[in-house]
């Protein structure tokens, strides 16, 4: 039987995510009711389409799913979400009504950890540092003289968090000659040894490695999980990396101990996302600031409307998602 299908995210999301053709794989498992996205489902157009629909492809800014929506489309049974966090758009009605939920966060953090392996590479080496020296200096720089221990061979690289992102770029340093650990309370010794990592607590994690990389969610809980006493402790000559979220980490206490001078911060995230233009993380030159770059921008949009797309054929196939959400998921993820 072909299932209807049709899209619901602002016009300029689907742009952006959903490039010419990359709907054409559905054809003809599927009848695309509009390429045309719902953008209120209470509008005549939004209901019309709503009502005929078995699948939903979602995107950011897609709105809520609650049971007005659900009152008006008596045949959805599949939200495809071709972006990460789903949060934001659906309700607790989709729970209690069996509407099965995929989203793209694996696609969505496959950027993420590529961005903190390039940044792990070059911490160890200290280009960033080096190549400081040289705009500056403007003259010969002598690598080993400013930084002897520079190089990758051996070196402990911590990730806080065996997350979806922290699994990824534990995957993509698997042939590098690197030693990683990772603090997580919800990962077993089995399933670390599986990972080929070590399993440490997070103060041992903090004190031992030369590269601390964070991907933990943001929970109420996790607040200021890395707190003055934890940074203090980082080793001289440490680099800490934030591609997760700003809230997690004291901040104050962050910048405090770079401003000692032994301390790099490589920072993609922060609270809040724009700091005020006085912030010393601007000006300090162990500060590496990007303004969330890490996840997924331009082409790489277009990984996540390929995830969407295949978790559709997957149901035209008779196969289950493959990556479903279930509502006691979202206690652990950010």
């Amino acid at each position: 039987m072909t299932l209807n299908i049709a899209l619901a995210m602002p016009e300029n999301t689907a742009q952006g995510v959903f490039p010419p053709r990359s709907l054409d794989p559905l054809e003809p498992s599927f009848k695309i009711l509009s390429r045309e996205p719902i953008q209120d489902f209470h509008s005549p157009e939004g209901r019309a389409l709503i009502s005929k629909a078995d699948v939903l492809l979602t995107g950011w800014g897609c709105p809520m799913i609650d049971d007005a929506v659900l009152d008006a489309a008596p045949r959805l049974r599949y939200v495809l979400h071709a972006a990460g966090s789903i949060r934001h758009h659906i309700g607790e009605a989709c729970w209690e009504r069996g509407i099965q939920v995929s989203s793209a966060a694996d696609a969505n953090a496959i950027p993420v950890a590529e961005y903190t392996v390039a940044m792990i590479i070059l911490a160890n080496k200290r280009v960033l540092q080096i190549a400081r020296a040289l705009h500056t200096g403007r003259e010969e720089v002598l690598p080993e003289q400013l930084f002897p221990d520079m190089g990758n061979y051996c070196k402990r690289v911590g990730i806080i968090g065996a997350s979806r992102i922290g699994r990824h770029v534990i995957r993509l340093l698997a042939p590098y000659e690197l030693d990683i650990v990772v603090a997580d309370p919800y990962l077993s010794p089995q399933e670390a040894s599986a990972l080929g990592v070590g399993l440490v607590s997070l103060e041992q994690l903090i004190t031992g490695s030369d590269v601390v990389s964070l991907h933990a969610p943001s929970l109420p809980s996790t607040k200021n999980l890395i707190d003055a006493g934890l940074i203090q402790s980082m080793r001289p000559g440490a680099t800490f990396i934030n591609t997760a979220r700003g809230e997690l980490v004291d901040q104050d206490a962050l910048l405090a101990r770079v401003e000692q001078g032994d301390l790099y911060a490589i920072l993609d995230v922060t609270t809040p996302w724009v700091l005020p233009s006085d912030s010393g993380f601007y000006t300090h030159p162990n500060v590496l600031l990007t303004p969330h770059v890490a996840g997924s921008l331009g082409n790489e949009l277009e990984r996540m409307a390929a995830s969407a797309v295949d978790e559709a054929l997957r149901l035209a196939r008779g196969e289950p998602l493959r990556f479903r959400v279930r509502a006691e998921d979202l206690a652990f993820t950010a």
